[in-house]
């Protein structure tokens, strides 16, 4: 069985914690290849982690390496557009961190470096592959949920002023909490309920002192009709966070805990209307029917999910569950929803 030779530019934070040991490392069809970090004390520290014998100090280098077959850049946003165009020029395929660029002129132009030297590019929205999130996208898929009328998808963290962070200087991440969580809930209510056609928002810094949002409300409207609303920010405690999913429609409601966020666990909370039972005006404080179900599908882990789906369309030539043009339609939303709360008017979208 062909393995796929993986290397990492940008080996800290969410590579460290979460996407090599949890997704690279145990993907039956994927081998470690090599790390890369311009900080050499921390790159030899985890090589010396994972068992990789090469290291590199320069991204140039590691596209250079003939074993490298895909790369992951995790590195900060602004360097995505650069470090994605070469990888692509060095017929690497790509899984790139969220959001994939700044803007959507760099966005397109990753798209299409991957388009024209036939490598393919995946983006890290690996909520998508969330057992409950799947499972609550098929009883919207089946009807079960009626016809969609809101989402709601929340995600905060405790995120207070830091000397030197990156997601804290917007020439370096873009954005504060909308484009660093909200962005991923975006994409999960396009996945549940299509294309978003309108955007309105506030992004404003309302407690900590750094130039970008630490509080963010947007809400969508999906141009078959649904609402949603996206929460996020960078001010309240982690341990009193709810990072709620919430889907309601005609015949009921799928409400998601602890399934928002870098973890691959939580549970389904389905109440869906058993049957039509019509009343007249005297009847109306009978309640209709409704089922109560508490699902638990069988967790996979969203790292390894995402790396094997990339594999895959690698082995098979076929396209990604994440794709570029997937990851620049969140980004016309996030930018879309900053000029709203700019201008205070409601943005649409164009194609």
């Amino acid at each position: 069985m062909k393995e796929i030779g993986w290397g990492v530019i940008g080996c800290g934070g969410i590579a460290d914690r979460r996407t090599i040991p949890e997704g690279i490392i145990p993907s039956k069809r994927s081998r470690l290849v090599a790390v890369m970090s311009p900080h050499e004390d921390k790159v030899k520290r985890i090589a010396r982690k994972y068992g990789v014998k090469k290291y590199y100090t320069k991204e140039d280098d590691l596209l250079r390496d003939p074993e490298v077959d895909a790369v992951y850049i995790a590195t900060p946003n602004h360097l995505h557009h650069r470090q994605a165009i070469a990888a692509a020029e060095s017929g690497k395929h790509i899984l790139c961190e969220k959001p994939l660029a700044l803007t959507i002129k760099e966005c397109e132009e990753i798209i299409s470096a991957c388009r024209r030297n036939g490598v393919k590019l995946a983006v890290g929205f690996m909520m998508r592959f969330h057992s409950c999130h799947r499972e609550a996208l098929r009883l919207i898929r089946e009807g079960s949920l009626g016809k969609p009328v809101l989402g709601r998808a929340q995600l905060t963290t405790w995120y207070p002023d830091i000397p030197g962070a990156w997601r804290q200087d917007p020439a370096l991440g873009g954005g504060g909490c909308l484009m660093d969580m909200g962005i991923h809930c975006i994409d999960l209510l396009r996945m549940f309920f299509g294309e978003v056609t309108e955007v309105s928002a506030f992004a404003e810094t309302l407690v900590f002192g750094y130039p970008v949002e630490d509080s963010s409300l947007v809400t969508l409207k999906f141009g078959d009709g649904p609402y949603g609303v996206v929460d996020n920010f960078f001010n309240i405690p982690d341990a009193a966070a709810q990072n709620r999913l919430e889907l309601y429609g005609t015949r009921g409601a799928i409400l998601a805990d602890g399934t928002i966020g870098q973890e691959s666990k939580g549970r389904l909370k389905v109440y869906l209307q058993e049957e039509e039972r019509g009343y007249d005006a005297a009847q109306r404080r009978e309640a209709l029917g409704v089922q109560i179900k508490e699902l638990t599908p069988t967790p996979i882990n969203i790292y390894q999910a995402e790396i094997d789906d990339l594999v895959r369309c690698i082995l098979e030539d076929s396209e990604p569950v994440n794709t570029g043009e997937e990851a620049l339609k969140d980004q016309k939303i996030v930018l879309a929803a900053y000029e709203s709360s700019r201008k205070g008017v409601k943005i649409k979208i164009r194609d």
